[in-house]
């Protein structure tokens, strides 16, 4: 199974540009929810679509050992916008939220079971704070976070937070976020948002010895 890691953190917060030093390295694919600009120079190499079945197909077609599904939250965020104006009323819209969760929770199962172990794949969300002050990935509905618990899903979760005016990820719980990664895997709470540095990381402590 490949490696998943969920990136979760405001609107500007470091996302997107803790890809700034993959530009233009071939180990590295993107998959764009939103076409959106880079907030760096540079190219990555991938596509732009938030059709679940095509970025299945993209996962399974790179050549690439990291693979980022930036802005990954717009699956569900576009899925709602399509069609909650036509999903009806009583069972139709709760059928209609049971389908957006269902097809989000089966790309992830997806990354987990069918893409090769020497794959790492990035889902980079936004954030929310929910009634009790916990920091989540932001989602639509309740099936993916009483059902589901998204953050449950993956081993390693880190947040992108500005700390005196640098961009750093948490990595591990803080401040009420869902923050985790393995017992030594990162030396330090905070590290630089540097996916590169996150890749090497992640390699050494599960190289095999």
């Amino acid at each position: 199974m490949a490696t998943p890691i969920l990136i979760i953190g405001k609107s500007g917060s470091g996302k997107s540009a803790s890809l700034r030093n993959c530009a233009g390295n071939d180990n590295w694919n993107l998959i764009r929810v939103i076409d959106k600009p880079f907030p760096f120079k540079g190219k990555i190499n991938g596509w732009k679509t938030d059709d679940y079945q095509q970025i299945m197909k993209c996962l399974i077609q790179s050549k690439a050992g990291n693979i980022v599904i930036d802005d990954a939250g717009y699956l569900i965020t576009n899925m709602f916008m399509k069609g909650h104006s036509s999903a009806g009323k009583g069972n139709d819209t709760f059928a209609f939220y049971n389908k957006i969760g269902d097809h989000f929770w089966n790309l992830i199962t997806f990354i987990i079971e069918k893409i090769p172990s020497d794959k790492i794949v990035y889902v980079m969300m936004h954030e929310e704070k929910n009634d009790f002050g916990d920091v989540k990935p932001k989602t639509i509905g309740k099936l993916i976070d009483e059902k589901v618990c998204l953050e449950g899903m993956f081993t390693i979760v880190l947040r992108c937070i500005e700390e005196s005016g640098k961009h750093m990820f948490v990595t591990q719980a803080s401040d009420g976020a869902v923050s985790k990664s393995p017992i030594g895997m990162f030396e330090t709470l905070t590290i630089d948002n540097d996916l590169l540095l996150v890749e090497k990381a992640i390699r050494d402590y599960y190289k095999e010895d």
